[in-house]
């Protein structure tokens, strides 16, 4: 099935192929965390590689800047992870979120991969820290980076500097040449001139097109255009596109996204992840109308939390809101903006413009379907409603104990998973057949695996996997064929 493609300009014109000459073994296309990781496995071949980074060099990075961990599989408790967290547990954690739409086999071998990752992450420069209280409860799955996804960033900008990598900031790809399958070279925007830059491999890892709201809309429709996007501006998919259409095969559904609630208040591009709303498995959830519209203690949050954003994405005008009482307010991560807080329920429906009387009714309905039961934050804990739908089917308390605290909530998109299918050395199919010398990392083939819901951390983990391997295989590929 072919994508609707947006429109765009041809640029074969000013294109000269043919002039013999190899600018660079490898070309790596993007500047974060998947792009970073081939780029420094290729380097690691003894190819020359350059990488080509969109974003200035401050905004350098891309979505991994925003992000705080990877899920990592260990057979037994390794650095800051507790216990023990085995493969076969991990995919069926993917399972449960992806309802089974998954390609296992790329499934299982990013979480095998994940655990070499972690000694490899820390031999670049990366630093862990335990988790802290809040943060999803993740202290057995997933590995934080000590200083964020920026710490991790520039531990790996660091490290491509000391490789010889060319890095090159402010670089536009405007056009990918392939041929029956063979890449040849790019055409670059570099700072205002045009370039065409040759090489023997290139690693495609310049994300989805969620920045892209005309795009986004072709897909969503209209309320597309009330989406936030929590990531970068940059990732607007003009590498994806051109690439689709030298015949590339596609993956994946162009609506399906890790999309998560945020602050309503949350800037339009660039919020990143203190932006994100935490409390709810401990609130209701209600529309503009004042009801209630999904379970919000179907699953532990690190399960749950990226479902969110689509299911706020389907309400009237694109917004709902979160509501919790004193009882909750110190149970999960605050955001960067502070709740609308009174000391009535009467009030909250005021100061959030919500339906008065079927807001304090979906409240009364709620309060009284509360059970009794042993409350849990941090695990599974049965305490669920009786006769109220939808039903919350955990951490059901009543919303009664002022003062009360309103969170304005909108879909707050990180990466789309429409991209290239690519097999188990990363290489990007076409027409069912391996290409010659193309490789892809991260958000752009994401969707060979993560078909819809996401798993906390996990989208670090598939680009630090395919990274390694798409850096490692067209590194090796450019120095063989360089005879």
């Amino acid at each position: 099935m072919t994508p609707d493609l947006p429109e765009i300009t041809p640029n074969k014109e000013l294109i000269r192929v043919g002039e013999g000459v190899i600018d660079f073994d490898v070309v790596v296309v993007g500047g974060g965390n998947a792009a970073l990781c081939a780029a420094i496995r290729a380097a690691e071949t003894g190819a020359s590689v350059a990488l080509f980074e969109r974003a200035p060099k401050d905004y350098r990075g891309g979505n991994s800047r925003h992000t705080r961990n990877f899920r990592c599989m260990h057979r037994d408790p390794k650095g800051v992870l507790t216990g023990s967290y085995d493969e076969d547990e991990f995919y069926d954690d993917l399972l449960k979120v992806t309802k089974g739409n998954t390609d296992e086999d790329l499934a299982r071998l990013a979480i095998r991969e994940s655990e070499s990752c972690y000694d490899w992450m820390l031999g670049q420069g990366c630093f862990f820290q335990e988790s802290l209280s809040g943060t999803l409860s993740l202290s057995r799955t997933n590995a934080f980076f000590l200083g964020g996804g920026k710490a991790l960033v520039n531990a790996y900008y660091n490290r491509l500097e000391a490789q010889n990598v060319s890095i090159f900031y402010q670089a536009t790809v405007l056009d990918v040449v392939i041929r029956d399958r063979r890449f040849d070279g790019v055409l670059v925007d570099l700072n205002g001139e045009q370039k065409y830059v040759r090489s023997r491999a290139i690693v495609l890892a310049s994300g989805g097109f969620e920045a892209d709201k005309d795009w986004l809309a072709r897909a969503w429709g209209d309320a597309a255009k009330n989406f936030l996007i929590r990531g970068t501006p940059y990732n607007t998919g003009e590498v994806l596109k051109r690439v689709l259409e030298t015949g590339a095969d596609q993956i994946g559904d162009p609506t399906q996204c890790h999309a998560v609630a945020i602050d309503g208040r949350a800037p339009e591009y660039d919020g990143g992840i203190v932006t994100r709303v935490d409390c709810v498995p401990f609130s209701i959830v209600v529309n503009q109308a004042g009801h209630r519209f999904y379970d919000e203690g179907e699953d532990v949050w690190p399960k749950r939390y990226a479902i969110w954003g689509r299911l706020v994405a389907k309400q009237p005008g694109q917004v709902a809101y979160a509501i919790i009482d004193s009882k909750s307010k110190d149970l999960f991560m605050p955001t960067v903006f502070s709740a609308t807080v009174t000391d009535s329920l009467d009030e909250m429906a005021v100061q959030l413009g919500l339906s008065r009387d079927q807001f304090l009714a979906t409240v009364n309905e709620f309060n009284t379907g509360c059970g009794r039961g042993e409350f849990f934050p941090t695990e599974l804990d049965g305490l669920e409603t009786k006769g109220v739908q939808p039903a919350k089917t955990n951490w059901a308390r009543p919303i009664d104990t002022p003062p009360f605290y309103g969170y304005e909530l909108r879909p707050g998109v990180t990466f789309t998973y429409l991209g290239f299918r690519v097999g188990p050395d990363a290489k990007v199919s076409f027409g069912g057949l391996p290409s010659d010398n193309v490789w892809a990392a991260g958000e752009i083939m994401a969707g060979s695996i993560l078909g819809e819901g996401y798993l906390a951390g996990f989208g670090m983990t598939i680009g630090t996997a395919f990274g390694r391997i798409a850096g490692k295989e067209a590194g090796a590929h450019a120095r063989s064929s360089a005879g």
